[in-house]
């Protein structure tokens, strides 16, 4: 566990001398590195100490070191232009490593900590290198979204410091209001990941960010509240399944309206933002049901969104960076002019729908049942989030490659191999690790 977090302290220096693809070749080894980890977690949990690692950490992690890899390989043109990229490297890794430590330490506020300090380099992507004028509201929106609900689980964090020794795996039987407790933690998961009512900074932040912060925003910063979720919930087993009907009924009902949103939607990275509040809405949900199906399906989804919604992020850039324009009545007949680049859209949209043999297709299989086993009224809304699911991705698909294509004066350029390259390393694992589902459901 070590030997990756002194990695990633030593590339930060590293980073001051701009050598750019060298810092990108390393990530994706440090990646490959850490893959070949997998065998001993299941026996053991390789504590090291106040680090630790079993396979909820090991996916997370994995997944953060992939898509950090992959930021830089789509931030090419900052190298070009010579946009502060050594700053902008010294940020990625920073925040890599921030999100290391989350998702790995053992130690309660060493958790917290770390799960507070990630916010500031993913602010400094949206402000430092955003694109519009109004990236500073988005900041701001961030900012004080993942404040004001973090404040309260402080408190919580430090009045189980005198009840127990600081670690993540306690429980909880004894008096007080537990339901003061339970919202006091979990507020900041609910802000993460992100739930319906508390998911407004999600859109603003994703449109005002440039193509590495969506990519952050998308593949882990939303992973961090179904973490904390999932890590948490187990403290309050023996008393939240009456409250948990709630939250799980508000993001199905939320999951369906934001599917609602989408249709309506003419900018592309917003339709793509506001699908993230979807499907995580649907994740929540099967945290909520507190069982295996719910827990399982809840991490393979994580896993699926993070590496779908990405890619979808980096084509929209891709035709940014062309177009100069994300709105969908100026992206249109896009076969027209790049039909390679249709095929991504093709293979990553059908991936967001959940069609096969994506891994998003295994998670919405083990969501349903979850829900619907703990509850039979949940296929109302399960069915049709579903369903909209697919209109807002086709209407996604025909709208911007079918019809004319705008004849405005824009400047075009040919689809570059490192692009080509970005898309299929997130489609490829995305389509490939359902083969290695047994890892999964041995534990079911």
């Amino acid at each position: 566990m070590m030997k990756f977090m002194f990695s990633l302290l030593l590339l930060i220096p590293l980073s001051l001398f701009n050598k750019f693809w060298l810092i990108q070749w390393l990530m994706f080894l440090l990646s490959f590195l850490f893959l070949f980890n997998y065998s001993s977690f299941f026996y053991n949990f390789q504590l090291s100490y106040f680090l630790g690692m079993d396979m909820l950490s090991y996916t997370l992690i994995l997944l953060s070191f992939w898509v950090c890899s992959l930021m830089i390989l789509a931030s090419g043109k900052l190298f070009k232009n010579k946009d502060y990229s050594y700053l902008f490297l010294m940020v990625l890794i920073f925040l890599m490593f921030s999100l290391y430590m989350t998702f790995s330490s053992l130690n309660l506020f060493i958790f917290y900590l770390f799960f507070e300090i990630s916010l500031i380099p993913t602010l400094m992507l949206i402000i430092g290198w955003g694109y519009q004028p109004e990236r500073l509201d988005a900041g701001i929106y961030l900012l004080f979204y993942t404040l004001l609900m973090s404040l309260p689980m402080m408190i919580i964090i430090f009045y189980l410091s005198e009840k127990f020794y600081f670690t993540i795996f306690i429980n909880l039987d004894y008096d007080f209001n537990l339901m003061f407790m339970y919202l006091f933690t979990n507020m900041v998961f609910f802000v993460k990941i992100p739930m319906f009512f508390l998911h407004l900074w999600l859109p603003k932040a994703h449109v005002e960010a440039p193509v590495s912060g969506s990519m952050i925003l998308a593949g882990i910063m939303l992973k961090l509240g179904g973490y904390g979720l999932l890590r948490f919930m187990i403290l309050y087993k023996n008393f939240i399944l009456n409250s948990n009907l709630f939250f799980m009924s508000i993001s199905l009902l939320g999951g369906f309206l934001v599917s609602l949103i989408c249709i309506r939607q003419s900018d592309m990275k917003s339709l793509i933002a506001y699908s993230s509040v979807s499907h995580m809405g649907l994740a929540l949900g099967g945290i909520m049901t507190l069982n295996y199906w719910g827990f399982y399906g809840a991490l393979m989804m994580m896993l699926a969104h993070g590496l779908c919604s990405s890619g979808l992020f980096c084509l929209a850039n891709i035709l940014y960076e062309r177009i100069h324009s994300r709105s969908l009545y100026l992206n249109k007949g896009l076969l027209n002019i790049i039909p390679s680049l249709s095929l991504w859209w093709f293979l990553l949209i059908s991936s967001n729908m959940a069609a096969p043999p994506s891994l998003n297709l295994v998670g919405e299989i083990m969501l349903i049942n979850s829900m619907v086993g703990f509850s039979w009224l949940t296929m109302i809304f399960l069915s049709l989030m579903s369903f909209f699911s697919a209109v807002y991705s086709l209407f996604l698909y025909s709208y911007s490659q079918h019809g004319n294509f705008y004849s405005g004066s824009y400047s075009f350029f040919n689809i570059q191999m490192r692009e080509y390259l970005l898309l299929f390393l997130h489609w490829f694992p995305l389509n490939v690790m359902f083969l290695k589902m047994e890892f999964i459901t041995q534990w079911i």
